[in-house]
């Protein structure tokens, strides 16, 4: 079943930067497969971010996945949304945090998790974790699980 365009607005048009942080430019589509449960990934390794208390830049990859339900995140959408977090500032662990609401707010998920591997300031790299299972359901046992094995 091919996807809907008018579903996505950002697909194919020119890009437009937001200068502030926007959770408005997420757009989502309808997954054509909410009755598998499957993995998507998306590796973002040029994430920036300012540091709320000096203004210099943080660098880091962002890691997002998630199992869909009935909603997916469109691609172009989410760089437009991390792009945002540039002229931002948010400390590392709150960045992470933020990213995971925004997407559970847009997709209701069945699970996701985000991972920040920010590079070393200092001397000292922060990786900061945070995930999402539905309530109730075996998707909040495995948020459970992962939460307490990570490493």
């Amino acid at each position: 079943m091919p996807r809907k365009r008018e579903e996505v607005k950002a697909l194919g048009r020119r890009t437009v930067y937001s200068k502030t942080y926007n959770p408005d430019v997420l757009e989502s589509f309808e997954n054509q497969h909410p009755d598998n449960d499957y993995w998507v990934r998306f590796n973002c390794p040029e994430f920036t971010t300012l540091c709320p208390i000096t203004g210099q830049p943080d660098f880091a990859e962002i890691r997002i996945s998630y199992v869909p339900d009935k909603r997916m995140v469109e691609s172009k959408s989410l760089k437009l949304y991390l792009f945002s977090f540039r002229n931002n500032g948010d400390f590392h662990e709150d960045c992470v945090n933020t990213i995971m609401k925004d997407l559970v707010k847009l997709m209701d998920p069945k699970y996701l998790e985000v991972t920040g591997f920010f590079t070393p300031r200092g001397g000292i790299s922060i990786y900061p974790f945070a995930n999402y299972g539905r309530p109730g359901t075996k998707w909040e046992q495995l948020a459970e699980k992962r939460l307490f094995n990570h490493e």
